[in-house]
């Protein structure tokens, strides 16, 4: 037997329960073959089909799972900005630590040297840009090499405006990620992985001062 048609296979196997109890050669299964003519299974080769068919099954499928789960480099990095970015998964990510905050909210700070929510957000929003304007070949900011110069803005009206910009700038750094071919992300997969780490622990910082100060929504992500 060269071929079985679609219809044959779908026949052998309806009727195994039949053929595994005490089928014999005149009560087996006719298969119509590739050249219309009838093959006769007996029990025995009648299992070794269903068998291979099943093992081909189950091995495909399996083969097909790990094409559609297999992770690339770009994809890792997409997901550390995005869970960084908007997207909820161990931890919250910055926009959701932001939101609903007032100018005067962002804005406080205790007496010490420690920063408002406002000044980390502007930290994020220089790095950010700095880091993508250099992935993509433009100019960098103005730097004087001060990093608490980077901690700018107590003005509470430029607030909305460090909303805006800090979701724009993530929204630029995946569009960038996405369109890069492999041999870019190979030089720079460690500065974009920094990036994600980075954007983390500032905010952590947001939330802490958030909880600190009794504005912070425990149904958010962190109780």
């Amino acid at each position: 037997m060269r071929w079985l048609r679609n219809d044959a296979v779908m026949m052998l196997l309806c009727h195994f329960h039949a053929v595994y109890y005490g089928g014999n050669k005149a009560s087996c299964q006719v298969i119509q073959g590739h050249f219309g003519r009838p093959v006769y299974l007996t029990k025995k080769n009648y299992m070794k089909l269903l068998t291979l068919i099943l093992l081909l099954g189950v091995t495909g499928s399996i083969n097909a799972q790990k094409k559609d789960a297999m992770p690339t480099l770009k994809s890792i990095l997409l997901e550390q900005l995005k869970t960084t970015h908007n997207s909820e998964d161990w931890f919250v990510p910055v926009n959701i630590a932001i939101d609903g905050l007032t100018p005067e909210q962002a804005s406080w700070k205790d007496t010490s040297s420690n920063h408002s929510i406002v000044q980390l957000v502007n930290h994020l929003i220089f790095w950010n840009s700095d880091q993508l304007a250099k992935f993509k070949g433009e100019k960098q900011p103005a730097f004087s090499g001060d990093n608490n110069e980077t901690f700018s803005g107590l003005d509470k009206t430029t607030w909305q405006q460090s909303i805006h910009r800090i979701d724009s700038i993530m929204v630029a750094w995946e569009k960038a990620v996405e369109d890069a071919d492999d041999a870019k992300l190979q030089k720079w997969y460690n500065v974009i992985a920094h990036i994600g780490t980075h954007n983390a622990y500032h905010t952590g910082q947001i939330i802490y001062i958030r909880k600190m100060r009794g504005n912070w929504n425990p149904e958010k992500g962190v109780k």
